[in-house]
């Protein structure tokens, strides 16, 4: 499995992130790993509106963001918000998002 390219918080811009947040599906997948702490790519609620491909687009738009690290889990990937360095960056954005998303 090839690893991937997180980014430099330090090089994201507020627009970069929030234009990465402003899809709903984008932000379903947020508010599932906001409340779960990390999720199997199989496992994702989103893909009960969108297909396998079109997830792993949003889930690459969220990690270009560099909002959400993704981490090898055995044949598996796991997805985990980099919730504590995105807070560092732009203080209080990511829990503002996450606080107003309704449960699924």
């Amino acid at each position: 499995m090839r690893a991937l390219h997180h980014p430099d918080l330090a090089s994201i811009e507020l627009a970069t992130l929030l234009a990465a947040l402003s899809d709903p599906v984008r932000l379903s997948v947020v508010r599932q790993l906001a409340s779960s702490g990390g999720v199997v790519c199989g496992k994702f609620d989103a893909l009960s509106e969108v297909s396998m491909s079109t997830l792993s687009h949003h889930l690459k738009v969220l990690r270009e963001a560099g909002i959400l690290r993704v981490t090898p889990s055995g044949s598996f990937r796991r997805h985990e918000l980099r919730a504590a360095e995105v807070d560092a960056r732009f203080p209080g954005v990511l829990p503002a998002v996450t606080a107003n998303l309704v449960p699924a």
